[in-house]
């Protein structure tokens, strides 16, 4: 009785903040929220994935789904190393982060380049990384008894780094209902700790893989886990006052829609109160246009977008959190990712997943370090730059989320440019000493510019060049031995 009544108070707040506010729950007020200068210029953020699925530390993050369901590698993992009866539960006095320094994160992550950081405050999984009035089940309370949202704050504001977070909230209504179908009892099944599993809502009969890729489909949530989920996120915001707020895709379900509208008014008008610039990362049609940052996973889009979006993956091909089973990306392939996005008016953020005791491994240590390095070198055709009439030239791409399967070569380069300069990155410079960009050729439709002066960022020299209707050409005295984009410099008049 005592928590229905905090919500019902909750949710009283909630509509007085909204009543009294500039901004309505309706789009076109939300429309007229403008979008942050400083993400704007953020041009690369770092996403964080830590919590208890960190601890079995095996196939993905989404370790407490899949070790219910028949016919993946975690059912059997989880059976062979911690047997059947072993509930995700009990992995959480194992998330002890005895080694989690946040001012050494922030530190680091700041030295790669990023402008803000987002760790997740909280996943699928239920556990939230924060405290929380309405929870027990918090790193706080149950966890390695610490605030880690509260400690990472606190050391991006030392550190002049922009503090975000993300809420994976909305899947939690059925993220764990393979439990019903497993066919052995289980906490779930046996109504053991509802208040940490949720509803765990399911709709299927079977358990198997086709059941599992089916996940959410004919479920829809009841208005008593859309209301948690409102006051849930206001709670957050208000206790943390993040610059953005990152949802993953449930929240584009039809029912979320009027309480999407709620809380963007509820975190615009805040953010009002606070004085402070905020803003919101929705996928699919969750927002509509221009009311909050449209975000593309693991994937692009074809062109310049008129509207600023985000681009996100991760440091692994196929996780988010820290795994031993993780298969990296090079260095190459994530800073190829990055130019791409920034080249058609997007933001890039790019996840990494510290360890359970709060260290990261050698191998996204290794990306953070050569990403700092290739960051410091090419500031200037990044930060303070725009798009180019047009992203670059190269290999067509397909428009979608989860499409990472690019091979560049040495015919892509991507653009960007400010007023007197034009950035011409060659993604795949190795081998070459003669470079030829089509886009740049001399024409009166696409560039008729004069060249005064053509250098590569980080190095004196000039480059020499020619340019007739097909192309610029621009040659170098040896072959580039570095296997990482390099930025032409175009001084232009």
């Amino acid at each position: 009785m005592e928590h229905t009544q905090q919500m019902a108070n909750a949710l009283k707040d909630i509509e007085k903040v909204i009543d009294q506010g500039p901004y309505s729950p309706d789009w076109e007020s939300l429309s007229r929220y403008p979008v942050p200068a400083w993400y704007r210029e953020a041009k690369f953020g770092i996403f964080i994935h830590w919590g208890v699925y960190s601890v079995p530390a095996y196939f993905s993050e989404w370790y407490c789904r899949l070790m219910y369901y028949h016919g993946n590698p975690v059912y059997w993992h989880h059976c062979r190393k911690y047997g059947k009866d072993f509930s995700y539960r009990e992995f959480i006095p194992m998330f002890r982060a005895e080694k989690f320094d946040a001012q050494q994160w922030v530190q680091m992550l700041k030295a790669a380049g990023a402008r803000f950081i987002m760790p997740v405050a909280e996943h699928h999984d239920g556990f939230k990384m924060y405290d929380r009035a309405l929870s027990d089940w918090t790193a706080v309370k149950m966890g390695p008894h610490r605030d880690i949202l509260q400690e990472l704050k606190t050391a991006c504001e030392a550190e002049n780094v922009i503090f975000s977070t993300s809420s994976h909230r909305a899947e939690h209504f059925w993220f764990m209902n393979g439990a019903r179908t497993v066919g052995f009892p289980n906490e779930i099944t046996q109504g053991k700790h509802p208040d940490f599993y949720g509803d765990c809502v399911n709709m299927h009969k079977h358990n198997n893989l086709y059941t599992l890729l089916r996940q959410e489909h004919g479920i829809e949530p009841t208005q008593a886990w859309l209301e948690d989920w409102l006051v849930s996120s206001c709670e957050l915001i208000d206790r943390y006052r993040p610059a953005s707020l990152f949802f993953d895709w449930w929240v584009s379900y039809k029912a979320f829609r009027p309480y999407m509208k709620r809380f963007l008014a509820y975190y615009y008008n805040r953010s009002v109160e606070w004085s402070k610039e905020v803003c919101v990362y929705y996928k699919s049609d969750a927002v509509m246009y221009n009311c909050a940052i449209f975000d593309r996973e693991r994937g692009q889009l074809p062109g310049i977008s008129p509207y600023i979006w985000q681009g996100e993956t991760s440091t692994a091909y196929n996780a988010w959190s820290y795994c031993t089973t993780n298969r990296f990306k090079t260095p190459q392939t994530i800073i190829c990712n990055l130019l791409d996005v920034i080249s058609k008016n997007g933001c890039f953020v790019l996840n990494v997943g510290p360890k359970a005791d709060g260290t990261f491994c050698e191998e996204e240590q290794h990306i953070l370090r050569v990403l700092g390095e290739w960051t410091a070198r090419n500031a200037e055709g990044i930060w303070g730059t725009q798009p180019y009439k047009v992203f670059g030239e190269g290999k067509k791409q397909k428009s979608g989320s989860f499409h990472e399967k690019n091979r560049y070569t040495g015919r892509d380069y991507r653009f960007t440019c400010k007023p007197g300069a034009v950035y011409a990155f060659a993604l795949c410079p190795k081998g070459k000493k003669k470079f030829s960009v089509r886009s740049l050729a001399d024409s009166m439709d696409l560039f008729h510019c004069v060249i005064k002066r053509v250098s590569i960022l980080g190095e004196e020299n000039q480059v020499q060049f020619s340019q007739d209707k097909h192309s610029l050409t621009l040659c170098l005295p040896e072959r580039v031995e570095t296997d990482l984009p390099i930025c032409f410099k175009l001084e232009v008049d």
